[in-house]
C-alpha cells in the first residue's frame, strides 16, 4: 500500500498539537522538520477534506500551510536514504541503515532497511518500546511481535536472548521487509508471517509486543491474552497518546493485566502490563 506524505509549514509550538490531532484521524507517524512537520498516512485513509478540517481549528492561532505527495514503494528507499540518520536508544542500542558503519560503543546494533514500513526507531512509540524491552528479561523467553512493520522489535527481542520469536503483519510488503531485516541481523530464531492476530497459530508466549494504535489495541488486547502464558507473562503496548492511557489500562485490567511500567514522550505513551491470573 502507498503512503501519503503531508508537509505542514507551521510554528514549532504547534507541532505536538498537530501530531495529536492528525493521529486521531489515522496518521501513523511523524517527523519534525525545520519548517514544521511531516505526517504519513496510508493512501486509503487519506482525506484532504479531513486534513483541512483539522488545520481550520487552529487558523486563528497560527499560520499553517500544507502540501502532500504520494510515496510509492519504489521510491521509499531513495527518499529515506536521503534523510535517515542512525539513532541511539538510551545509549545502549544503535539503530542504523546498512550503509552506516557500526559503532562498537553500543551494546546492541540493529540494522533496518525499510520499504514502506515505519519502524526505524525514530518515532517515539518505537524508541519507547525498545527502551522498555531493555528492562524485561528476554533470556530463553518466547516472544510475539504483533504488527511487526520492519521487524525491529522482534530483532531487539532476539538480541536480548529470546529463544523463539514470532512476528506478523497484515501487509505483505511489511512481512517481506521484516524477513529481509531479520536476515540482515542474523536472527535465525525469528519466524515472520503475513496475517492478523486471527490468523496466528495457537501458541503461548512469555512476552507479547504490540506497537500499533489505540483502536486496534482496545479491540485486540482480549485476543492477545489467549497467546500469553499464565502469570507473570507480559504485554508491551504502544502507538497511542498519553490521554489514551486510561482507556488502554481499563481494557487490560478487565483481561487480568496489571500495569507495571510506563513511558511517555512528546504526548505518546507505552505501557508494560503483567498477567496476574
Amino acid at each position: 500500500m502507498d503512503y501519503i506524505e503531508v508537509k505542514l509549514t507551521v510554528s514549532e509550538d504547534f507541532t505536538d498539537i498537530f501530531m495529536a490531532e492528525l493521529g486521531e484521524i489515522g496518521y501513523e507517524t511523524f517527523t519534525e522538520e525545520d519548517y514544521g512537520l511531516n505526517a504519513y498516512i496510508t493512501n486509503d485513509l487519506f482525506s484532504e477534506e479531513s486534513l483541512k478540517e483539522v488545520l481550520a481549528r487552529y487558523a486563528e492561532m497560527t499560520s499553517v500551510e500544507y502540501s502532500f505527495q504520494t510515496l510509492v514503494k519504489q521510491n521509499w528507499n531513495e527518499e529515506w536514504e536521503k534523510n535517515y540518520q542512525p539513532i541511539s536508544v538510551d545509549g545502549i542500542v544503535q539503530v542504523r541503515a546498512g550503509f552506516h558503519q557500526p559503532d562498537p560503543s553500543f551494546k546492541y546494533d540493529i540494522v533496518i532497511n525499510p520499504k514502506m514500513s515505519f519502524g526505524t526507531g525514530h518515532h517515539e512509540t518505537t524508541s519507547m518500546v525498545l527502551s522498555l524491552q531493555q528492562e524485561i528479561n528476554h533470556t530463553n523467553k518466547k516472544v510475539l511481535d504483533v504488527g511487526c512493520g520492519t521487524g525491529i522489535l522482534a530483532i531487539m527481542a532476539s538480541k536480548l536472548g529470546a529463544s523463539q520469536v514470532g512476528a506478523f503483519d497484515i501487509e505483505e510488503w511489511a512481512a517481506e521487509n521484516s524477513r529481509e531485516n531479520v536476515s540482515l541481523n542474523d536472527c535465525s530464531n525469528i519466524e515472520v508471517r503475513q496475517g492478523t492476530i486471527e490468523d496466528e497459530p495457537a501458541d503461548q508466549y512469555d512476552i507479547v509486543l504490540a506497537n500499533i494504535n489505540r483502536n486496534i489495541l482496545i479491540r485486540d488486547i482480549p485476543k492477545y491474552i489467549e497467546f500469553m502464558k499464565p502469570a507473570p507473562s507480559q504485554l508491551v503496548v504502544s502507538g497511542f497518546y498519553q490521554h489514551d492511557i486510561e482507556d488502554i489500562e481499563s481494557v487490560a485490567k478487565k483481561c487480568g493485566l496489571a500495569k507495571v511500567n510506563v513511558r511517555e514522550k512528546n504526548n505518546w505513551a507505552a505501557i508494560v502490563f503483567e498477567r496476574i491470573q
